[in-house]
């Protein structure tokens, strides 16, 4: 019999893949992954305030990572720095300031791996409540805006030219992410939350021909990386977060060469038939 903790890691991660896997795809196609990376750094921070004033965490990262993705907004108006490296900036100032305050919080002990790496195990039912129904919101918020996304996506002028408030689009899909980042940390932690949000949607990428397949299939594969990852864990007792990764990367890895080497199969066979289907050239004998 499987017992209740496992269940309850088991259906957080598959929420988290449901809405990792969808976003994740946008971040994928417009080039995000480093945001994603500044925001889930500044959830660090988000844990210190919110011991500070002795609210839930979750509030406490989302507040935080929000006012990122809207100080990241403003500041990408600037032409004096490149995006990258206010990126950059960001993520390892948010990361410092937050191990400083959690430095100096006293009376409260802070299991500072667990925020690092996630703790999948320890999952409650508060928490699937929080993953389950903000999940949701991520996902009726981006299927809201997936035609305007998808127009700036493959084209910024023209889906400007058409009407599409580029601005205001491109800042709400930072605030899904900036939410997405919340509640998953508690699945696999600051430093790995970008692994979910980009290589079961890389992985996908293999295998889709249409953006909307590419969705489905990033969420499916993001469920089997934390199925695998959780098995593995339990199995081999290593750190549940970790595993879910690195069995999102072994997934990435077999998506990359499993199609290529049935293509290679496909084309022998089908250059050995055509070897097979070819008359054999009559040998004219000498002097004819």
């Amino acid at each position: 019999m499987i017992e209740g903790f496992v269940l309850r890691a088991l259906a957080g991660g598959i929420g988290v893949a449901l809405v990792a896997g969808p976003l994740g795809c946008f971040i994928i196609w417009r080039r995000m992954a480093y945001f994603g990376a500044a925001v889930s750094h500044g959830a660090l921070l988000g844990v210190a305030v919110g011991l500070f004033f002795g609210v839930s965490v979750s509030v406490g990262v989302a507040g935080v990572c929000l006012l990122l993705a809207g100080a990241l907004a403003l500041l990408q108006r600037q032409r004096t720095l490149a995006t990258d490296t206010l990126l950059g900036i960001l993520a390892h100032a948010a990361l410092a300031f937050g191990l400083i305050a959690l430095g100096f919080i006293e009376g409260v002990r802070v299991d500072l791996l667990a925020y690092l790496f996630g703790d999948v195990l320890s999952v409650g039912y508060g928490d699937l409540i929080g993953i389950y129904g903000g999940g949701a919101v991520v996902l009726v918020c981006l299927a809201w805006i997936w035609r305007p996304l998808l127009a700036i996506t493959v084209d910024e002028e023209l889906a400007r030219a058409e009407g599409v408030a580029v601005g205001w689009v491109r800042l709400i899909l930072m605030v899904l992410v900036a939410l997405t980042v919340a509640i998953a940390m508690k699945i696999v932690g600051v430093l790995l939350i970008v692994s979910l949000l980009i290589i079961p949607p890389a992985s996908a990428r293999a295998l889709a021909r249409s953006p909307e397949a590419m969705t489905v299939i990033a969420a499916g594969l993001g469920i089997l990386a934390v199925i695998g990852g959780l098995g593995a864990s339990l199995a081999w007792n290593t750190p549940a977060g970790p595993s879910i990764v690195a069995a999102a990367t072994v997934l990435f890895a077999s998506c990359q060469i499993i199609p290529r080497a049935l293509s290679a199969l496909g084309k022998r066979d089908r250059a050995s038939e055509l070897m097979r289907g070819q008359p054999r050239e009559r040998t004219r004998p000498p002097g004819d």
